[in-house]
């Protein structure tokens, strides 16, 4: 016998709490998902043994970009899946878009773990594991503007900045299962046998971890802002074009605070683990504890951020962080040139603690920059068009710099650039914190935090 769903609140009736905690883990999941992934693919050991197993004999150190060439192609589709999914989700519906994209990133992740390696297959395995990498990508570029829209337009007005965190939460807590899996593993089996056959457990265990997100999220009703949208007949006709035409100036500036978000999140957990073994000379267990630590310790304190944001605004962290990447990457990458684990895991810390400042509130201000009706769409190109081009791009960029300069200094150089890029639109975007969702992203400029903005 099936039960018949519940049916949903009048959208202009606030959802309780039970509704809005179900919703936020239904969005932060996906997220869990796709960085689940990345730990996966970007533990140290695991960059090497992917770049072998899939690709002919080369060169020393070869293996490791490949792998990362292999994270940057991923990053090639994202655009393109944030132009599908996103209109379509500001027309179609949030839960819908969702349910796919957690699917197609979970599967494809499953399917490397069955795919066979050269040594089977010759040049074809190269060829489908970029097939798969391409797949991933494209349900990603969908994924995360719809997770965060999901959780801005559910949460109440005096609560987003708390209940946007978790979206990111998500992210550190599946980055970490990925790479804590992966160095649980090489510890249990041993560099032969993980190499044989173990490596493909971690993204086995993605697909019964896609299907218990699709279950969760199939439970949620629709967001209420677009609920209300829809019975009032103001969906844009054409969200694409809208989107582009109209929301273009704000997409620019979101594309530019993301540069910076991207350069020090992929430096940070997609080329540090292997930065630290290969550069500094660290071994490969040294490096993934320490990783495992900072991220473990960006965890404790990204909800207490995502809060303080509602109490003083968005913006305020954000350009603390901006700043801090600008005057401290350089001697946090001095402090990681001693060779010391201490003096490793302090300048790690440094880049950490400045990233959390950034991860605690961008679920709760980038949906925000933009209004109902394109929210989803203009926040997914813009989102993922930065980080098809840095993000994705960053290992291999920083990677290849290091090589041909000779300096180990590169990351620090990239980060203070990246920094000076974002800081003039942080300080022109308007602070949305107070600001009622169904009311952000509209012309007339938001009032300020304590103006008697909040709902």
């Amino acid at each position: 016998m099936t039960s018949k769903a519940a049916e949903p609140a009048p959208p202009d009736v606030p959802p309780d709490q039970a509704t809005v905690r179900k919703a936020v883990i239904a969005s932060a999941m996906g997220n869990c998902i796709e960085w689940f992934d990345f730990g996966v693919f970007s533990a140290g050991v695991m960059t090497s043994i992917i770049g072998t197993v899939f690709f002919p004999p080369g060169e020393d150190g070869s293996a490791t970009l490949r792998s990362f060439a292999l994270i940057a192609a991923a990053f090639l589709a994202r655009p393109f899946g944030g132009m599908f999914f996103g209109p379509l989700g500001d027309r179609i519906g949030r839960k819908k878009i969702l349910a796919a994209t957690i699917i197609l990133m979970s599967g494809s992740t499953f399917v490397i773990g069955v795919l066979p390696g050269y040594s089977t297959i010759g040049i074809a395995a190269p060829l489908l594991l970029l097939a798969v990498r391409l797949v991933q990508g494209f349900s990603t570029g969908g994924e995360y503007g719809g997770a965060a829209t999901m959780i801005a337009e559910y949460a109440p007005t005096k609560r987003r900045g708390f209940f946007g965190s978790f979206l990111e939460l998500g992210t550190l807590s599946g980055y970490i299962a990925g790479a804590g899996l992966v160095l649980l593993m090489e510890l249990a089996l041993g560099s032969e046998r993980m190499h044989d056959w173990g490596w493909r457990i971690p993204f086995l265990i993605a697909l019964p971890l896609g299907l218990v997100g699709l279950y969760v999220r199939s439970r949620i009703e629709d967001t209420p802002a677009f609920q209300h949208m829809e019975q009032a007949g103001e969906k844009a006709k054409s969200p694409l074009k809208e989107t582009l035409v109209r929301n273009w100036p704000m997409i620019a500036k979101l594309i530019a605070i993301v540069f910076l978000l991207n350069i020090a999140d992929y430096t940070l957990l997609t080329f540090m683990p292997s930065y630290l073994t290969e550069n500094l000379a660290m071994e490969d267990v040294t490096a993934q504890v320490i990783t495992i630590g900072v991220e473990f310790a960006m965890m404790l304190v990204i909800v207490p951020l995502g809060a303080l944001s509602d109490r003083i605004g968005r913006k305020p962290l954000l350009i603390t962080a901006a700043f801090g990447f600008l005057f401290l990457s350089w001697p946090a990458f001095a402090l990681m040139q001693t060779e010391q684990a201490l003096g490793v895991a302090a300048g790690y810390a440094i880049i950490g603690g400045l990233l959390v400042l950034m991860l605690a509130v961008i679920g709760a201000t980038f949906p925000a920059m933009f209004p109902t009706k394109v929210r989803y769409g203009a926040f997914a190109i813009g989102y993922n068009v930065s980080t098809s081009l840095f993000g994705g791009t960053c290992a291999v960029f920083v990677g290849w710099l290091i090589k041909l300069t000779g300096t180990n200094y590169i990351p620090a150089y990239y980060l203070m650039f990246a920094a000076l890029v974002a800081i003039v639109p942080l300080f022109s975007i308007p602070e949305t914190a107070g600001v009622p969702i169904e009311e952000a992203g509209k012309e007339k400029t938001p009032e300020p935090v304590g103006s008697g903005a909040r709902g």
